[in-house]
């Protein structure tokens, strides 16, 4: 079936990252199967984050299906252009209908995009895995593709404005070789290594980022072991419980 959305919103996203300015640096895409279903894992900082999963996979001719939660399909301008590009929603108190649909797409040989961390994390730093991508790849008998993004949380992340401004911001993606996800294993032992992973690229994407804070005030997108003044993951989980 031809894509009658999702390629104009791509086209649309690389206009506007081009008018921001934006300096993508993006290593691995060869890594993302040419064919073939794939399970696509990535950290998650942004409400960006599923655009830049989906264009370290367009040099090898792929379009990613993105696990989404189903409230951005409810959306009266987002929820069209979703369902348009195919995306899944994800309704987290029944997620038996997403998982299916999901493993269906890896059937016929989709790439699916899924964060494991299930929501953004605030802290900048890897939060647990859930174990549903690991499941999805070893039911489905595809393998799974680590990812990681850095940068993207400078443009719109939760809890703070966005920037769509000429900016210059540079975004680093990384992506790695393929993982098997054997039927014999147990889900949780694959999801550990996975996560391992996930974050040696997401330390490579940090290393090789070209900027640093402007100032004091420009702290806030660096994780704390890092010098910067983002929250902790502990003191994230103190807040929620206050």
């Amino acid at each position: 079936m031809a894509e009658l959305v999702y390629r104009p919103v791509v086209g649309l996203a690389l206009t506007m990252f081009k008018a921001w300015d934006l300096k993508i640096d993006c290593k691995g895409s060869e890594n993302i199967p040419r064919s073939g279903g794939a399970v696509l894992v990535s950290n998650h900082i942004s409400y960006l984050d599923f655009i830049f999963n989906g264009l370290a996979a367009l040099p090898q001719k792929r379009l990613v299906r993105f696990m989404a939660k189903d409230a951005v399909f409810r959306h009266r301008i987002s929820g069209p252009l979703m369902r348009g590009m195919k995306h899944i929603p994800v309704d987290r108190a029944q997620g038996e209908a997403a998982y299916a649909h999901a493993l269906d797409s890896l059937k016929s040989g989709e790439i699916v995009g899924v964060f494991p961390e299930a929501t953004i994390s605030q802290s900048f730093t890897l939060k647990g895995f859930k174990s549903g991508a690991a499941r999805l790849a070893q039911e489905a008998g595809v393998p799974l593709v680590p990812m990681a993004v850095w940068g993207t949380q400078r443009l719109w992340t939760k809890g703070r404005p966005r920037n769509f401004k000429r900016s210059h911001i540079p975004v680093t993606i990384r992506v790695g070789e393929a993982m098997e996800a054997p039927r014999e294993q147990y889900a949780g032992a694959i999801t550990r290594r996975l996560r391992e992973r996930v974050q040696e690229l997401l330390e490579a994407a940090q290393r090789a980022y070209p900027a640093r804070p402007k100032g004091a005030d420009d702290t806030w997108w660096l994780p704390s072991h890092l010098g910067g003044t983002a929250p902790t993951q502990e003191e994230l989980k103190a807040a929620e419980a206050r």
